[in-house]
């Protein structure tokens, strides 16, 4: 819960800085774009059987703040959420306070990125673009005993604007996923964890539609 609240307000807090910048920019050359996605890729590792625990692949939700810094490149803060389930393969005994382990743990995963997009036309707001950024990924498993993990991650992609007039776009993107896990004993354990999970690096990756909105 302390890590979601602090991914919050670091959101907050980017918002307003890029928000008070934009105002420097050429109009029509910022945007705010709403992004619906459908997310595949991504396991860890059970410590004790050495099988791999799948996400499942689902629908994601993003929205992007764009902000003119040159004529073909933009500044983006990038927020992705995605309501997924990690399979565990059966139940897992013993009971937990809360009751034992779903086969399948229901887990939410939360993107924040810094970056950019760079037009290769050398004109904002159409044709190909490539996209990127750097930031953290919130993990929040939803099953007693596990708590929350938050990581740091990146994503590259490709996508093309079209625009549909002076202030609306469609953006179609393709985007990759890579958080930095890192551990060899165990994540989400909240001291008497049923399962160690692990994992080095965890990828996933999308494809957008995404409606942008010129200003």
């Amino acid at each position: 819960m302390q890590a979601s609240r602090a991914c919050m307000k670091v959101v907050l807090v980017l918002v307003l800085a890029l928000a008070a910048g934009s105002s420097v920019a050429q109009a029509k050359d910022n945007a705010l774009t709403l992004y619906a996605a459908y997310r595949d890729g991504g396991s860890f590792t059970d410590v004790n059987s050495g099988n791999k625990l799948p996400i499942a692949a689902s629908g994601a939700a993003s929205v992007s703040l764009d902000l003119k810094l040159d004529t073909r490149r933009q500044l983006q803060l990038f927020l992705s959420r995605q309501n997924s389930q990690m399979s565990t393969g059966q139940a897992i005994a013993p009971t937990p306070p809360g009751g034992p382990v779903p086969a399948k743990v229901p887990l939410t995963m939360t993107y924040l990125h810094i970056g950019g997009t760079s037009f290769l036309d050398g004109r904002i707001g159409e044709g190909v673009y490539l996209v990127g950024g750097l930031g953290a990924t919130l993990f929040e498993p939803g099953v007693d005993g596990f708590e929350n993990e938050l990581r740091p991650s990146l994503n590259l992609g490709i996508g093309y604007q079209w625009p549909l007039g002076e202030y609306v776009a469609l953006r179609f993107e393709a985007r990759g996923y890579a958080t930095l896990v890192n551990s060899t004993t165990g994540v989400f354990c909240s001291g008497g964890c049923v399962i160690s999970i692990k994992g080095d690096t965890v990828t996933q990756g999308d494809v957008q539609l995404g409606l942008s909105f010129r200003y």
